[in-house]
């Protein structure tokens, strides 16, 4: 979805002169359409969570299609949580990652592989505090019928070229069928990780049940911020 200034503005929870100022010193994702400027939601709440910015609960909604978005914890359950993934540097992590996503037999992984290596070359998933957030910039059709995410915990801690500098620790690899989906569990992941416990469990690399735990916990927050908006 592309947002206006007045709508990012709304978001942020600031005046539209200081969104200019931003785009102007190119602090902020946007881009210029017929003059008039334009945000990516999905962009927008990678630069939010990197910023570590208090928002508008409104920023996590997203709307339209039928289909229905399931839970992080329901897709984290797809996904898996891993421990002590081998890899030396970004790319050997992210190959690693990919050779353990759950996928459907005949997914073709080198081509999951490449598309996520490009989308780190245009610009880094990782969003400072040592965690990342491997996706595409737009979801892949890959023959899969429910969304997923794997959560890696490398075994040595990789330059991911984060904002804030510090290596990541924590992978959170996420795989959709729609652009809709992609991007409610995207906004979703971004609210829980700027929750203490929750954060706290990934950054301990805590056991599978206590991460599950915090994890239900901090989208019950969300579902009722969500529900006094």
């Amino acid at each position: 979805m592309q947002l206006t200034i007045k709508e990012v503005s709304r978001l942020l929870n600031v005046s539209e002169r200081t969104i200019y100022r931003w785009i102007n010193k190119k602090i902020i994702p946007a881009y210029r359409i017929l003059d008039q400027y334009r945000f990516d939601r999905a962009e927008l709440l990678e630069w939010v969570n990197s910023r570590r910015i208090n928002v508008s609960p409104e920023i996590f909604s997203s709307s339209g299609g039928e289909e229905e978005t399931p839970s992080l914890g329901e897709a984290l359950q797809r996904g898996g949580i891993f421990y002590r993934v081998g890899g030396n540097d970004k790319q050997d992590v992210l190959k690693e990652v990919v050779g353990l996503l759950r996928l459907p037999e005949k997914t073709d992984r080198e081509f999951l592989f490449k598309v996520l290596l490009a989308r780190e070359e245009l610009a880094s998933t990782a969003v400072g505090g040592g965690i990342a957030i491997p996706h595409v910039r737009n979801p892949i059709v890959l023959n899969i019928c429910a969304s997923m995410i794997a959560l890696c915990f490398p075994e040595k801690a990789v330059d991911f070229g984060a904002v804030d500098g510090k290596p990541v620790h924590a992978l959170f690899t996420l795989v959709s069928p729609t652009a809709r989906v992609h991007l409610q569990l995207l906004s979703r992941l971004a609210f829980v990780l700027q929750q203490k416990d929750f954060k706290d469990a990934i950054l301990r690399q805590r056991p599978r049940e206590e991460i599950f735990s915090a994890l239900q916990k901090a989208e019950a927050t969300l579902d009722m911020k969500k529900g006094k908006t």
